[in-house]
């Protein structure tokens, strides 16, 4: 079977850098594959993509060595193992609230005995090569969120779930349970408190953790603190992003204003 090269890194003690696809485009999904990152997530549930898009982006990043994750958009079996058939070799789930629901996430991405995922991998099975069914339940990656109140109450629990990888951090939900107006990267003290206080805690109980960010700068902050996956940027922020500063020096520069919208007629 084809390795999860992320799983590996962890194993060896090494970080990882990814990035987050949000467009419905293929072109973008081969494009960011080819940029170099260990792993890419497709987001399925704030991004603009359905499953049919997941299933035709795939096989785009597969083009390079970079890793496809999902982060599917809630805690059903049914979706997780739909895009573990279509060739993911991680799956992020959000809002998982307590011991309970990580379980449901392990055993949906887990083949029998070892959890309750349907044999029948259409596309993962030439993806992954000979023997992934008999080895994919040690190499794909289950990752839950942490992001709410009741998951902060409930981590310890969480985190020594039994086949759980790692947990990950979504920074404006848990802005939210922490009585915080949501940001991205966010520096109040009572939030970074409670960053450090997931990280420890998964470390704790031997799994990995990942930080979902929105610059260069908090980047490389979780890095130096030591986490295992961190998303460096977006392709909509990215794109967004530098259009806009290159925009707003190319205007200041030259003096060319923005050309008027007219009056309807």
């Amino acid at each position: 079977m084809r390795p999860n090269s992320v799983k590996n890194a962890w194993k060896n003690g090494k970080q990882t850098i990814g990035g987050w696809i949000s467009c419905d485009s293929v072109y973008v999904a081969e494009m960011m594959g080819r940029t170099g990152f260990d792993w890419l997530c497709l987001d399925m549930q704030h991004g603009l993509l359905d499953y049919n898009d997941v299933r035709d982006m795939l096989p785009a990043i597969s083009l390079s060595d970079t890793m496809p994750f999902v982060r599917v958009p809630w805690n059903e079996p049914y979706i997780m193992m739909k895009v573990l058939d279509a060739g993911a070799y991680g799956v992020i789930v959000p809002l998982v609230n307590n011991r309970e629901e990580a379980e449901k996430a392990v055993a949906a991405c887990r083949y029998p005995p070892d959890g309750m995922r349907s044999m029948g991998p259409i596309r993962a099975g030439m993806y992954g090569g000979r023997g992934y069914v008999q080895h994919a339940n040690d190499e794909i990656a289950v990752i839950a969120m942490i992001e709410t109140a009741e998951a902060l109450q409930n981590l310890d629990e969480i985190c020594s779930t039994p086949g759980l990888d790692a947990v990950y951090i979504g920074p404006s939900d848990l802005a939210y349970a922490i009585g915080l107006p949501p940001r991205g990267d966010n520096d109040d003290p009572k939030h970074v408190e409670t960053v450090h206080h997931i990280y420890d805690t998964a470390r704790k109980h031997g799994i990995h953790v990942g930080a979902h960010t929105g610059s260069l700068e908090f980047t490389k902050r979780w890095l130096k603190h030591g986490f295992d996956m961190v998303m460096l940027g977006s392709d909509t922020a990215w794109m967004g992003k530098l259009a806009g500063q290159e925009l707003r020096e190319a205007r200041a520069d030259t003096g060319v204003e923005r050309a008027p919208r007219g009056e309807d007629y």
